[in-house]
């Protein structure tokens, strides 16, 4: 593939995606603009250099491992995290086009990478070493469960099986939160990986769809514990210089998930005031797309818009929000998705993904 090429055509694709974006149907989303899209994971997720392992040695010859022993499966796309939801981002398109052109170079890569064998070894290393249980704790294990719902609710014989073998990874991470809940005393508030309400919100997608009640039960009692008193959030000191999160709004797409609808407007009333309304509809200002901690805020664009998106959903039709988090939601995803690919590696690893699920998030 000449990725240049796909580089060059990316930004005319992207201003089709501008003029046709109504909160994203899928009849939108045409082949053309999906073929577009998964260039980008399919061409980092086997590059394995530059790459963040995140690893912590036990003994030299631990740190002398190559990113792709350690992660055969999801080594590329500089870390973890990144090649996780690219992959998810693959089985995304995919599924919503079976026909799609990359089609047998998008099977190719799974195959290679939810191959029993690699699966096993990026089981075993939440295991193997004496520090990794919190490895990708909780933004990477957030993606993998949204990887396995995405695999689950695909019928077909081929996602079966890719879905079956990657099991040994899910159910090690699905353990690991299931034994780190109880002892998580106070949530993560920042606006990148670790924060919490992120993690739960996909946490509790993954429980409702496999019908894991024990784990939905315990996530919500969680969630519950950690949000339900919040009152006057200080989103108007929102963002820090590198986020792609917003933490207050994080916060209210769980909460909308977690409280029937009168008791989540009650609570989101009293979670923010004008002045913290006022300043999370602005949109972020990136100054330096090269810069790869502050391209982040072009992904705090597209999640902002997830997280309207879905409030506004559950807001009751006269509600002084609801058309206010649409329109920005509107806004902020019509304003970022040409800057999806910036031709800079420290957007084009990850943005796409952010994109499509902004795009179809409900």
């Amino acid at each position: 593939m000449n990725y240049s090429l796909v580089k060059a055509g990316f930004f005319g694709l992207l201003f089709l995606l501008q003029v046709t974006y109504s909160y994203a149907q899928s009849s939108l989303f045409t082949p053309e603009i999906t073929s577009r899209l998964a260039a980008l994971p399919i061409h980092c997720i086997h590059q394995e250099f530059p790459n963040k392992t995140g690893h912590s040695s036990d003994a030299p010859e631990d740190h002398r491992l190559l990113p792709s022993e350690l992660h055969p499966s999801f080594y590329g796309c500089l870390d973890w995290h990144s090649s996780v939801h690219g992959h998810w981002m693959l089985v995304k398109l995919l599924k919503l086009y079976p026909q799609l052109p990359e089609k047998d170079q998008i099977i190719q890569i799974l195959n290679t990478s939810f191959d029993p064998a690699k699966i096993k070894i990026e089981a075993d290393y939440f295991t193997k070493y004496k520090t990794t249980r919190s490895f990708e704790r909780t933004y990477g294990w957030a993606w993998l469960l949204k990887l396995d719902e995405e695999l689950y609710t695909w019928g077909t014989p081929q996602a079966k099986q890719w879905h079956q073998n990657l099991q040994p990874l899910t159910q090690t991470i699905l353990k690991l939160w299931t034994d780190f809940l109880p002892k998580q005393t106070y949530p993560n508030r920042t606006g990148v990986h670790p924060n919490t309400a992120f993690g739960l919100v996909f946490a509790l997608d993954w429980a409702r769809t496999t019908k894991n009640t024990s784990f939905e039960q315990a996530v919500i009692a969680k969630a519950k514990n950690f949000y339900l008193t919040n009152e006057k959030t200080p989103a108007y000191l929102e963002p820090d210089g590198a986020d792609f999160l917003s933490p207050s709004l994080e916060i209210a797409d769980l909460m909308r998930r977690v409280l029937p609808q009168d008791e989540f407007v009650k609570w989101l009333n009293a979670f923010y005031d004008k002045r913290s309304i006022e300043n999370i509809v602005k949109m972020p200002v990136v100054s330096d797309r090269t810069d790869m901690q502050i391209v982040h805020l072009d992904g705090l664009s597209l999640s902002r818009a997830w997280c309207m998106k879905g409030i506004a959903k559950n807001l009751p039709a006269k509600h002084k929000y609801k058309q206010l988090f649409e329109h920005t939601a509107e806004t902020f995803l019509s304003t970022a998705l040409p800057n999806v690919t910036s031709g800079n590696y420290g957007g084009d690893h990850w943005l796409a993904s952010f994109a499509v699920y902004a795009i179809f998030a409900n």
